[in-house]
């Protein structure tokens, strides 16, 4: 018997079969198209996503009854509101990186009461959180409201839609999220893991169209379609998988993915750190009817995104992987420093306004120098998250568990380490995301006993040890501070 993840991500959706010992076994993809409509909108199709899932599900090569659960992983914050009866999207589905609602998060601010929705949902006021989207969305069409009062249009992040979609869809789909992507809609308490009316009535949502919040591992109901007849048996957002599958299971522990963007989170244990530095009071996870094990979480919107747009906007390399080459060329980043401020600035600063800059630029700089410069926004604005997470929690990170796709780049893992200064260590499951999903599946049946038995599947395949000159790093990371500065305050509000 197996366990299936279905890893929907922002730019692709995976399914992904693992075995008792948490090896993959096998794995098949499908990207799906990214649409731009206007500067700062970000969409996505949801149908599109959904076929991707039916597509991809006979090509795993295992029969349903070889399958004891599916857990489902996604892409956070991605808004979709469809049809209830009919199951069709209502529009495209709003991305987490989309900052259309810009203007309105600013008047939401400003509203009386605002400094409510901070501490009953553990968030701040960003364009990033599923909560502003979805009044956008409500906004956008004349009497789209009053249908979703009546429970006719239906809200979901990914997983939910995804769910609704296996059960049945128009015919007996069940309506569900779970704990940790409900807890980045702005519209959960972090307590009572509910929905708030007092956040509702701000932010004029109707209960209705909401789906029921639901621990992170249980069986939700059995599959009809492309996997038929299997146990749904967890959801998670992608990066609180993340931390599952790197089994960060006591307080103190921390890992960071480097994908699209690139997300750290601290395991603070069973009570929420509410953050006075500019990261997110996150729940973790939440095992069946165990207590609800928070997290502290800095979110970086571009990383590996940065490296995509060197390679397809500009066209300074053919592949991802030859930025690496390219800036091994150079010594230095050759006083260059590149700030990616494509969606605003997310942790620690959330200024929605700041856009990004390249300073430093002589005629001495080379495509080797800019390389370079983008792999080491990356680092740096991980310090600024590590900084913010040390001051919040009172503890000293001692070592940073990593994945995703950037970890394969060595250059950028080792300046990682030197910037923070304390080892940086790689799973040999590169997969983690995909992993935290199955294993919380897998709890949710009895596939797996409990948790300690799934850290003694985590084992090391890298680590990295600092060796920057600590006056270099301090000069190099005041540098940096100086260059975030000159992002803030481009986009000035219309009048």
């Amino acid at each position: 018997m197996y366990v299936v993840a279905i890893d929907q991500g922002t730019t692709s959706t995976r399914c992904i079969v693992f075995d008792r010992r948490g090896q993959l076994v096998s794995v098949a993809q499908r990207e799906h198209q990214q649409y731009f409509p206007r500067p700062g909108w970000v969409e996505h199709d949801a149908m599109e996503i959904w076929r991707n899932v039916e597509r991809l599900a006979p090509r795993l090569g295992v029969q349903p009854d070889q399958v004891a659960a599916i857990g489902i992983t996604n892409q956070r914050e991605t808004t979709v509101l469809w049809d209830r009866r009919t199951g069709v999207p209502i529009s495209r589905a709003v991305v987490w990186q989309d900052t259309r609602t810009d203007s309105l998060v600013q008047k939401l601010a400003a509203t009386p009461g605002a400094e409510r929705v901070g501490e009953l949902s553990g968030l701040p006021f960003a364009t990033y959180f599923s909560g502003p989207k979805l009044r956008w969305l409500l906004d956008s069409r004349p009497g789209l409201a009053e249908r979703a009062e009546r429970g006719e249009v239906l809200f979901g992040t990914m997983e939910s839609w995804l769910i609704w979609n296996l059960t049945g869809g128009p015919n007996g789909g069940i309506h569900v999220t779970d704990v940790t992507n409900a807890s980045r809609t702005m519209l959960m308490n972090l307590e009572t893991l509910q929905w708030d009316d007092e956040l509702l009535a701000f932010f004029g949502v109707p209960r209705a169209m909401l789906p029921e919040i639901h621990s992170s591992a249980e069986v939700y109901g059995h599959a009809v379609t492309a996997f038929p007849g299997v146990k749904i048996g967890a959801a998670l957002g992608d990066q609180q998988a993340a931390l599952f599958g790197q089994t960060c299971f006591h307080p103190g522990e921390a890992k960071c993915t480097y994908g699209t963007g690139s997300f750290l989170l601290l395991n603070t244990g069973t009570e929420p750190v509410r953050s006075t530095h500019g990261l997110l009071t996150t729940v973790g996870y939440k095992i069946g009817s165990d207590a609800p094990v928070y997290a502290l979480e800095g979110s970086i919107a571009i990383t590996g995104s940065l490296v995509q747009w060197f390679r397809d906007q500009l066209g300074l390399i053919t592949t991802a992987p030859e930025i690496e080459t390219l800036a091994r060329t150079v010594d230095d980043n050759g006083g260059c420093y590149i700030v990616p401020a494509f969606s605003g600035l997310f942790a620690p600063h959330w200024r929605s306004e700041a856009r990004g800059v390249i300073v430093g630029l002589t005629s001495y700089i080379t495509k080797g120098h800019l390389a370079r410069a983008v792999l080491e926004a990356t680092g740096w604005q991980t310090r600024e998250v590590v900084d913010a997470m040390n001051a919040d929690s009172g503890l000293a990170l001692k070592t940073l568990k990593v994945d995703g796709g950037m970890t394969a780049d060595n250059l950028l893992m080792q300046f990682i380490s030197d910037v923070l200064d304390v080892p940086v260590v790689r799973p040999m499951v590169a997969e983690t995301v995909s992993l935290g999903a199955a294993y919380a599946a897998g709890l949710a049946v009895g596939y797996w006993p409990d948790l300690e038995g799934l850290r003694q599947n985590w084992h090391r395949a890298a680590q990295w040890l600092p060796s920057m000159d600590p006056v270099i790093r301090a000069e190099e990371y005041d540098n940096w501070q100086r260059a975030v500065e000159r992002t803030l305050d481009w986009i000035k509000p219309r009048r």
